[in-house]
């Protein structure tokens, strides 16, 4: 039984909006085909199971008066949990998500704040076995089948948390410093060298792994 205490129930209050929001969203758009996505199928492969097995949390986090290295702590405690409460279940972890939802952040200030705080952390992310991802109205990224559809838009800024799979190998890919690239696909091949099934992407992932090695090499020649 979960007890309220008076503030609790006015927080709860200005949270729901937000979250009834962002659920409908996940419903009738991540969870949905699109007919500007370019393949079969919805726009997040995962949603409609994630949604099935109940496996979306969600949480509000009000950003005001809070600089970027303060929302980092709490971004990164979030990642602690997400991995604390991994369910034993392994078919029902690759549908667990987290969606942090940043009410407060402004337009003019999601490059700063959600896409800076997704750079800067995704990196540990990845080499923890997840995935960071980051939405909001002037979110740029391209669908990788159409590069006109903007599939990380969303009504509110969020930041999204969920385990890293097979198919995220272009996401990895996509960094123009090779030290990034290299610290990526070293986790990718961690999580997944052992266990892919589809050896014409484990040997995709192991070329640019000695690209992205290269590149660092000739980059740190012409600099010394």
């Amino acid at each position: 039984m979960q007890l309220y205490t008076p503030i609790e129930i006015e927080q709860i209050h200005q949270d729901i909006p937000h979250l009834i929001e962002i659920m409908e969203w996940v419903k009738s758009f991540l969870g949905r085909h699109h007919p500007d996505l370019g393949r079969p199928g919805p726009v997040c492969p995962f949603v409609p199971h994630a949604l099935k097995s109940n496996s979306i949390q969600m949480a509000v986090i009000r950003a005001k008066n809070l600089d970027s290295q303060q929302l980092e702590e709490i971004v990164r405690h979030y990642r602690d949990i997400f991995l604390d409460i991994t369910p034993k279940e392994k078919e029902l972890a690759i549908n667990k998500a987290f969606l942090l939802i940043f009410p407060d952040v402004q337009i003019h200030e999601t490059s700063q704040l959600i896409d800076g705080i997704q750079q800067k952390l995704k990196p540990s992310f990845v080499e923890s076995g997840l995935m960071l991802g980051e939405f909001h109205k002037q979110n740029e990224s391209s669908g990788l089948h159409n590069p006109n559809f903007r599939p990380l838009r969303s009504p509110i800024p969020l930041l999204a948390i969920r385990f890293m799979v097979e198919s995220d190998l272009p996401f990895l890919l996509s960094p123009d410093n090779p030290y990034l690239r290299i610290r990526y696909l070293e986790a990718y091949l961690k999580n997944f060298a052992h266990k892919l099934t589809d050896k014409a992407k484990l040997n995709d992932a192991y070329q640019a792994l000695a690209l992205a090695k290269e590149q660092l090499k000739e980059e740190n020649l012409v600099k010394y």
